[in-house]
């Protein structure tokens, strides 16, 4: 694999996850109210 194809998959990952956890940090506020 070249360096360019590894930094696009981590970057994937990197949106994948933190779109993720912005999903369950919503519903956790909204639960709380």
């Amino acid at each position: 694999m070249t360096t360019g194809a590894i930094i696009m998959m981590l970057f994937g990952f990197g949106i994948t996850w933190g779109g993720a956890a912005y999903c369950i940090s919503l519903a956790m506020k909204k639960n709380g109210k």
